[in-house]
Formats: C-alpha cells, sequence, structure tokens
C-alpha cells in the first residue's frame, strides 16, 4: 500500500479504517512500552484509551502522528500506509491533529496567530482566509473575545480549548487528544470536555486518551483499556465499565472506584 502523500490520490477510499496499527512494538531502551499492540478506528468513531499511567497511551498516540518512530508493526491512517520509508511526514500531520496535556502554545504569539500560523505555513492558506476561518472557530468555541490576548491572559481552560483550535485549523480528518484534562484545575475540566462532546457530535474521528471515566462512558463508542503495552480489553462503554471479562481489568477499575474517579 502507497505512503501518505499529497495529491488526489491521498484521500480516503469509501470503506476504509480512519486508522488501522498492527502489531505495534515501541521501546525506549530496555523498556518495551508498547507490545504488539493492534486497533482499528473507523470514520467518525470516538475511542477512549484508558489505564494507568505508563501503560502506553500517550506513546500509542504519539507514534501515530509519526512523533515517535516504531520498532515493528504497521501503522495505515485513511488506508495508506505512514509507517516505512518514502513517508511524507507533513502530510500525516496535515491530517491528524494531536493535543496535549500541556498546551504547547507560543507564548509571544496571540491567541489568533497561534492559530493562524499553521494554516499559512502548511497550508499556504492566505492570511485573509486563515485569519477568517481561525476567528469561526474561536467563536465557535467560546473564544471571540480572546483572538487579540496572549496565552499567558488565559485561563487554563482558555489555553486548552486554544490548543484545540489551533490543532482544528488545519482540518485534520482525525484528532489525537493526550489526557488534555489532566493539567487543569477541576473547575475548568468541564469546558474542554464540553468542547471534545462537541467535535464527537460533528462527527471528527478521535482517539482519545484520558483518566476522565464518566467522559469516556458519555463520549466514547469504544473503551480500549490498556496494561504494559498491550491493549487487554477493548468494548463498547456501557459493557466495558459495567461487565469487564479480564481480570486486570477488573481490577483496574476497581482501583478506580475506590479512588472516587468513576
Amino acid at each position: 500500500m502507497s505512503a501518505l502523500r499529497a495529491g488526489p490520490e491521498a484521500g480516503q477510499a469509501a470503506g476504509t479504517d480512519a486508522i488501522r496499527i498492527e502489531d505495534l512494538h515501541k521501546s525506549f531502551g530496555p523498556h518495551e512500552v508498547l507490545s504488539g499492540v493492534s486497533l482499528t478506528v473507523a470514520p467518525h468513531e470516538v475511542i477512549c484509551l484508558i489505564g494507568a499511567s505508563g501503560s502506553g497511551k500517550s506513546t500509542l498516540l504519539r507514534c501515530i502522528n509519526l512523533l515517535e518512530p516504531i520498532d515493528s508493526g504497521g501503522i495505515w491512517l485513511l488506508g495508506q500506509q505512514v509507517t516505512g520509508p518514502g513517508v511524507d511526514v507533513n502530510m500525516v500531520r496535515r491530517r491528524v491533529g494531536i493535543v496535549f496535556q500541556s498546551f504547547n502554545l507560543f507564548p509571544h504569539m496571540t491567541v489568533l496567530r497561534n492559530v493562524t500560523l499553521a494554516p499559512m505555513k502548511a497550508l499556504r492558506m492566505p492570511k485573509a482566509e486563515a485569519e477568517a476561518s481561525a476567528s469561526d472557530l474561536l467563536a465557535r468555541f467560546g473564544l471571540a473575545d480572546k483572538r487579540a490576548e496572549y496565552p499567558d491572559r488565559l485561563s487554563g481552560g482558555q489555553q486548552q480549548r486554544v490548543a484545540i483550535v489551533r490543532a482544528l485549523a488545519v482540518q485534520p480528518q482525525i484528532m489525537l487528544l493526550d489526557e488534555v484534562t489532566s493539567a487543569l484545575d477541576p473547575e475548568l475540566v468541564a469546558e474542554v470536555l464540553d468542547v471534545i462532546r462537541e467535535l464527537a457530535t460533528a462527527g471528527m474521528t478521535m482517539l482519545i486518551a484520558t483518566h476522565e471515566m464518566g467522559f469516556a462512558k458519555d463520549v466514547a463508542n469504544r473503551v480500549c483499556f490498556l496494561e504494559d503495552g498491550q491493549i487487554v480489553e477493548q468494548a463498547p462503554p456501557a459493557e466495558l465499565f459495567t461487565d469487564p471479562k479480564d481480570e486486570r481489568t477488573q481490577r483496574f477499575l476497581r482501583r478506580i472506584v475506590q479512588a472516587g474517579r468513576m
């Protein structure tokens, strides 16, 4: 299968998975972080990845967006293989947006400039068009009055919403969200989760690493539990949270309940 590249053939073929991962392995030194992960994500599907810190959730997302090289296995995005020689990395990152738990906004740039930078550079979008699109996105997520502010003048929740808008500005077909609420004060979590719910309702394909079990239960089509770099169990949230089959999933969810997080 051909590598992801620019041009008319870069579109998704009908009936193909948005994401397909086969037997993915990734190690850092002697420590194997991902140990044979296989997963498919259908177009418009929302999948939440749950598991303890260090289970491999963040590394999996970073491998999908080619921020980390894999050791073996394969990744296909929109029907085209993106692991191997000849891959257009920039094309992958235009089609797959990623948002991290740290906001990673440029502190010396206004909100508007943060959001328009990638469309102007990566998509060669004219400044006026990029600013009009950014203004529409900022208004959609309740940030219209913040376009001229600098990040340090915003709350954590507002900064994370700007980070999500920035990822959306390049019009990705897939969004990867890595613990986007974990750096926020509890009272700010809800406003960010509301943005993600809106994206899910609009049909965005999303793979979300989260510790928010109630949110995963509410928004996901499927929940995957990871432990020791493997997907131990996956099922619709109503099934996984109420009737987990694997003893390791049961043990994890018991700890979550005991901690008052579900």
